[in-house]
């Protein structure tokens, strides 16, 4: 279960076997597209048979009788572009900026050499809208990411507008669940299709260009209903570079009633050290290039405990005398952090071109991760939480091959592999599982006194999956894609609550596999796509008009009675029936219509399809329940694909040469969402809960981002979101809770704020300064309150949602100096994150709606044992991460 999974030989055939047959297929866009008008500088005729061309990358086209020409498949970056014709001086534009899945418009007047027989060389100008943004998406390049403080892709995330922070770290998209987000890696999808994360991470020093939409996006993209994240790593180039970073710190707070220990300046409690090397390998040819880059990252943490038992220390309060109890203590009273982690990460690209439009790429990740997950329980005793291990890899092989100047394909095949592990021990018969008897606590307001985490839990996912991309642009409007893409995915799982046998001595054990306590699963579902695009260019319009289509087989089983899910009722030798496959259409259409030469207006609709996370899928394989009560869940293999459609109109408006804004309005209907259904078995009294479409929803809101550049030393970026998002629930499991509580709660029959409802947001970004000398970046974000249910000792006394938590406040900052010194580049920087030290309240207590006091005082009684009552109720993990201050270093050439 737990070695690293190797597609077969058979596999990897049949993949390339189909790849074969394959008419035209498509891949998610990672390149952009210059295009414009030649034309004489002197008489602005159009410059007919005009040779345009970007060095660096060695491609170029020619103009045609109207002086038109395009350039195709350039890989997004800053370029300088070459007009040249005979007759004619050659003029060279530089700080051409190209961004993926959009076009670069760029227009070059030539002198003739009559006028001048030097070399023309012209800025170009700064785009502030794109005339072909036909719904909501940002890109940040290489260069904004260097002057942000922002460690990986998911920092940038959380930067963008329209996404909102949940109270556990999780990212909800446009009012979308967290799970609705498609992550892409150099076009191909890195989601991990059992949780909806991104199965690796790109560190922010790998990142030539992120690009974020969070509008209806074109029917290249599918498997997700809120945003879709799609990432560029950076190439090798021409030029040998290298760069050497390290870092360290520690959080410095004043919050030391909050946070154990964090009084405690340790400067290398949090560390980092990461390089890079890039350029060409010229002793095989020039052709040939590299990028390669490492990280390994360590955080001490700020959430910690206090070593004073031991898990295998005992207690007994059974005698109604205090003095009388007996409290085993053989800690050492040493803080022990309970939320520490550790980071490692390994990348190399490799890029081969060869005449004729031909080029090979390779790009492998790795990554391995350790961590702790801080439980409040146990605070004073830290050892006996679980150790967590996750580690992930993924290659991805390009071929693209250039037909004719206007039309290219790209064959793309991707293998990736993530595995997740959660134990405390390694080995489940390790001697140092103790007695469960010794996890025990005294009332409802006390922390353990001994014992640990019995539970083992392994995953692994891998996915292999075959792309072949044929772009064509058909004529100067029409940029036609086509394509189907094929992946088949194994998901595997092994989890067990270890069990103590008496009859062998209070020995660990495992139990057997019909036990409710031990589940395992091996399943290898299957998806395929087609899709066909059309980005009609005119000179007052642009469509984007695409059509998707869908197929999945989880290749699972469902009951066929739900009464008896696993037969054993009627002692049926067939009780279970194959998931029927699922298929759907998917339209897509996005306008862009210029109103004025610096305005354009967008609307997009789109319908989009995504299937559930599989861990909602495949849960409890063996259909088995607890009897006497409603504790067990049950996945369903036959759930059908979860339905948005979105509709948004916007306005993208340049008010000077410095300063543009965009306003957008958007609409979401929800529906199929994943849900849960209460089944009673055919034994009164035996319940179970079963994963069904049923939930809905809807969001509704207005975008604001504006964008200025006020001089050559300061710029900044400002977006304001304003979003209502409700439905009948938040998450799957509510009916199955309501229906556990005490008493049972009746579900909710209308639509109330969901969890991550949150009204209000703005994010800022000022930068000051000159990137080759000194810069300042501020990052800030302002958040209003998200909802919470009010409870008075566990019973609503509001509607579901009702109350509102205190709003949040963020402030990042980085400042850098740069020295040149011997050929090479020395910058030394400070970061800062919560420059202001802000405890922001994440979770609350619901009787006050506050994360710093609680009722309970009043109605708890007298609360006596190993700890006082407000020591229980003082919960450091309710508020955000405290300030941390990190000083760095860095050198490079």
């Amino acid at each position: 279960m737990h070695k690293l999974i190797v597609p077969t030989l058979k596999s990897i055939r049949s993949l390339f076997l189909f790849i074969a047959f394959a008419s035209s297929l498509m891949f998610a866009g990672s390149t952009g597209k210059i295009s414009g008008k030649i034309t004489d500088a002197s008489t602005g005729e159009p410059m007919m048979f005009a040779n345009i061309t970007i060095p660096e990358l060695k491609i170029g086209a020619a103009s045609d009788v109207d002086g038109y020409y395009v350039i195709l498949n350039i890989p997004p970056g800053l370029y300088y572009v070459k007009a040249s014709m005979v007759g004619y001086s050659d003029t060279k534009v530089t700080g051409v900026r190209v961004s993926i899945d959009f076009t670069t418009p760029l227009d070059i007047k030539i002198q003739p050499a009559a006028v001048s027989l030097k070399e023309v060389t012209i800025v170009a100008e700064r785009q502030l809208i794109r005339k072909d943004l036909t719904s909501s998406s940002s890109t940040v390049n290489a260069d904004q990411i260097s002057s942000m403080p922002v460690e990986s892709f998911q920092d940038i995330l959380q930067l963008q507008a329209g996404v909102v922070v949940g109270a556990g770290g999780e990212i909800h998209v446009r009012g979308g669940r967290a799970s609705e987000v498609s992550f892409m890696i150099d076009g191909i999808s890195v989601t991990d299709p059992y949780s909806g994360n991104a199965s690796v991470s790109v560190g922010s020093e790998g990142v030539q260009e992120f690009k974020f939409v969070s509008g209806t996006f074109n029917a290249e993209y599918g498997q997700a209903m809120s945003g879709v994240v799609d990432i560029v790593t950076k190439d090798g180039g021409s030029t040998f570079k290298g760069q050497v970073t390290g870092y360290t710190g520690d959080y410095v707070s004043s919050h030391s009633e909050t946070f154990m220990h964090i009084d405690k300046i340790n400067p290398f409690s949090v560390t980092s050290v990461q390089g890079s090397l890039s350029g060409p390998i010229s002793l095989l040819s020039d052709r040939l290039h590299f990028f390669l880059s490492a990280r390994q990252d360590n955080n001490e943490g700020w959430l910690y405990g206090k070593r004073v038992y031991l898990p295998n220390d005992s207690a007994n309060f059974d005698s109604p005398d205090p003095t009388k109890w007996t409290i085993q203590q053989s800690g050492d009273g040493k803080f022990v952090s309970m939320n520490n982690t550790k980071h490692l990460a390994l990348q190399g690209k490799f890029t081969y071109s060869l005449e004729g439009g031909i080029k090979f790429s390779y790009n492998g990740l790795y990554n391995q991760d350790t961590y702790r997950t801080y439980d409040y329980l146990f605070k004073y005793d830290p050892d006996g939480i679980n150790n967590n291990y996750s580690y992930g890899f993924t290659h991805i092989g390009s071929f693209t091959q250039v037909i004719t100047p206007a039309t290219f394909y790209t064959v793309k095949v991707s293998n990736f592999h993530t595995e997740y592990k959660s134990y405390l021990y390694e080995n489940p018969y390790d001697s140092r599982y103790v007695d469960p008897r010794r996890l025990y606590t005294k009332g409802a307001f006390s922390f353990h006194t001994g014992g640990d985490n019995m539970n083992h839990f392994y995953r692994s996912t891998d996915a292999l999956v075959g792309k072949i991309d044929f772009t064509s642009q058909a004529n100067r409007e029409n940029l036609f894609k086509a394509g189907v893409e094929i992946k088949k995915d194994r998901l595997m799982l092994h989890e067990y609550l270890i069990q103590y046998d008496q009859e062998s001595g209070w020995k660990p054990l495992i139990p057997s596999l019909t036990s409710t306590t031990h589940n395992q699963y091996d399943h290898s579902p299957i998806e395929g796509a087609a899709y066909i695009q059309d980005k009609i260019e005119i000179e007052d319009i642009v469509l984007n008009i695409g059509l998707r289509y869908d197929y999945f087989d989880s290749r699972g089983m469902v009951p066929l009675d739900p009464r008896d899910p696993n037969g054993v009722y009627n002692h049926t030798a067939v009780w279970s029936k194959k998931a029927t496959p699922k298929q759907q259409l998917s339209p897509r259409l996005g306008v862009a219509y210029p109103i004025t030469d610096k305005g354009v207006i967008h609307f997009s609709y789109g319908h989009f399809f995504q299937i559930p996370p599989y861990e909602f899928l495949y849960t409890n394989p063996e259909f088995e329940v607890i009897g006497g009560s409603l504790s067990s869940r049950m996945g369903n293999a036959n759930l059908n694909p979860q339905k948005t459609v979105i509709y948004e109109v916007g306005l993208q408006q340049q008010v000077s040469d410095n300063i543009a804004f965009d306003v957008t309005g958007f609409y979401k209907d929800l529906r199929n969402l994943l849900g849960t259904e209460i089944h009673e078995l055919y034994i009164i009294g035996d319940n179970y809960a079963k994963y069904v479409n049923l939930d809905y929803g809807n969001v509704r809101g207005i975008t604001f981002a504006m964008q200025a550049r006020m001089s050559e030393l300061l710029s900044f970026n400002v977006d304001y979101t304003y979003q209502i998002a409700e439905g009948n629930a938040s998450d799957p499991n509510s009916q199955f809770y309501n229906r556990q509580s005490l008493p049972p709660r009746a579900d909710e029959v209308q639509v109330l704020p969901l969890d991550w409802d949150q009204t209000h947001t703005l994010n800022f970004s000022v930068n000051v300064g000159e990137a080759s000398d000194w810069t300042i970046g501020l990052l800030g974000r302002l958040e209003s309150g998200l909802p919470y249910t009010p409870e008075v000792q566990n019973l609503r006394i509001e509607f579901q949602n009702s109350g509102r938590k205190p709003p949040k406040y963020t402030f990042d900052l980085k400042a850098q100096k740069v020295f040149a010194l011997f050929g090479m580049n020395y910058t030394l920087f400070l970061k800062v994150y919560n420059l202001l030290d802000t405890r922001n309240e994440n979770n609350v207590y619901n009787d006050t709606g506050r994360s710093g006091y609680s009722l309970v005082s009043q109605y708890a009684g007298d609360v006596r044992g190993v700890n006082t009552l407000n020591d229980f109720l003082n919960r450091p993990d309710y508020y955000s991460e405290p300030r941390k201050v990190l000083f760095g270093f860095s050198v490079g050439f």
